[in-house]
């Protein structure tokens, strides 16, 4: 039989895990120096969990469950693939009333979307997310954006940019284009999202379509003339926007002041009033990171999604956050020669030179093993030959041998293949030149 991958899923072979696990390594290195603590969730939420939280785009992409049983049969759905990591971190804060806010966490894990694949983008696929919940200080959302900027800059990011935003801007600029309420100003939302992709006009023909009359999407334009830097943009916007568009140039002033503070580069941060982020829980700032090259999209993203946990609670908790893409982010380190070379887990491999010395093989893989040396004991051909091969081919640094002279005196070869010599030693004090050579 044919044998295929699920369409929009890969498989990772060792040279792929680890270079990722360095990257994850060095992002999770960034989310806990900030303070930010490690939580997990199931992959799956009831279904009433995550519907009606990310807007009729994202509800299509929900990977839904069927019910066990006749329910099944009858096509019945109770729980969903999680489809970010946000929504299971409002529903956790509801069910724990008891977590001490502010409560900083990061989730690093996957996540499923009934998406078209392309570039950088796939149906499963792992989010690094960081939240601050409790806070409605700018400074937390300025926190996000400093998390943000290190993890890129730690990766070797040269060339990204963070674009700001507000949803209070925005809803402003749906008022100004027509929008009489909460539907046709997501409408508004929808259409303008996809500028990036279709450009103005196809914008513009989206906005007549879903009844947006001409001159008053002129008028909508019209705020978002760019300006010379961000202070201009800012104080342009505070001109011509009502009292929530105010309200978000205010708070949005104020966070970006506070990430510059904080040590993110103010090249790197341009306030951009046409980034919308689909998704429907956001309230106030948004922000979105992009590289310079090649062209992926976002790498990062998110924002503040003050009423997400009100839904599942009566309680009302402030909440802001970003998240990282691994895949993206991967794609275009791969593109730019970026990733940290993956060389081999096991540091030295141990021969068997024969049957009769399998034993002494053994004694000395245990002892480099308890020593903190990384080991492989080679459990192929018994000819010395092809294990040497063997050793050269998986990138070792270091090869023992335990034949019949070293098991008489108690001792091992060890070889350093990268420079030839070679000495008869302990095992143990085998494990300790090697640990002495990283």
């Amino acid at each position: 039989m044919a044998v295929h991958l699920a369409k929009g899923t890969r498989d990772f072979l060792p040279a792929d895990m680890l270079a990722r696990r360095q990257v994850v390594h060095t992002v999770q290195q960034v989310f806990e120096r900030f303070g930010f603590e490690p939580l997990d969730t199931p992959v799956f939420e009831r279904i009433e969990t995550l519907t009606g939280k990310y807007g009729d785009e994202g509800e299509k992409l929900i990977y839904k469950i069927l019910k066990r049983g006749e329910g099944g049969v009858r096509g019945e759905v109770d729980q969903a693939l999680r489809y970010d990591l946000t929504v299971p971190l409002a529903r956790v804060l509801a069910m724990n009333p008891d977590i001490r806010l502010p409560f900083r966490r990061y989730h690093i894990a996957k996540v499923w979307r009934a998406d078209r694949p392309a570039k950088g983008r796939f149906r499963e696929f792992f989010q690094c997310d960081v939240d601050i919940a409790g806070s409605s200080s700018p400074l937390a959302d300025a926190e996000c954006l400093a998390v943000l900027h290190t993890a890129l800059n730690e990766l070797g990011f040269k060339g990204f940019t963070i674009r700001l935003n507000d949803r209070r801007i925005l809803a402003d600029l749906a008022a100004a284009a027509g929008a009489k309420d909460s539907q046709s100003e997501k409408s508004f939302l929808v259409a303008l999202d996809k500028l990036d992709k279709i450009g103005r006009a196809g914008v513009d023909g989206e906005l007549a379509e879903r009844g947006f009359a001409a001159d008053a999407i002129e008028t909508a334009w019209e705020a978002l003339t760019p300006q010379a830097d961000d202070a201009a943009t800012l104080a342009y916007l505070g001109d011509k926007l009502g009292n929530r568009g105010k309200e978000g140039v205010a708070y949005l002033g104020q966070v970006r002041d506070a990430a510059i503070a904080l040590g993110v580069d103010p090249a790197r941060l341009t306030v951009d009033p046409t980034l919308a982020r689909g998704l429907d829980y956001y309230t106030g700032p948004v922000f979105e990171a992009t590289v310079d090259e090649p062209k992926v999209g976002s790498i990062a993203g998110g924002g503040r999604y003050d009423g997400l946990v009100g839904v599942f609670s009566k309680q009302d908790i402030p909440c802001v956050g970003v998240s990282l893409g691994l895949e993206r982010i991967v794609t275009v380190m791969a593109e730019l020669g970026m990733l940290p070379e993956a060389g081999p887990v096991a540091e030295v491999l141990v021969t068997v030179f024969s049957d009769d010395q399998l034993g002494d093989s053994l004694a000395a893989a245990n002892a480099l093993r308890a020593a903190g040396v990384r080991t492989e004991v080679y459990a192929g051909s018994p000819k010395l030959k092809n294990q040497f091969k063997h050793a050269n081919a998986r990138g070792y640094t270091w090869l023992v041998v335990v034949g019949p002279d070293e098991a008489a005196e108690g001792v091992v070869t060890l070889k350093n293949l990268r420079t030839g010599e070679q000495q008869r030693i302990a095992a143990a004090q085998a494990g300790a030149r090697i640990l002495e050579s990283r």
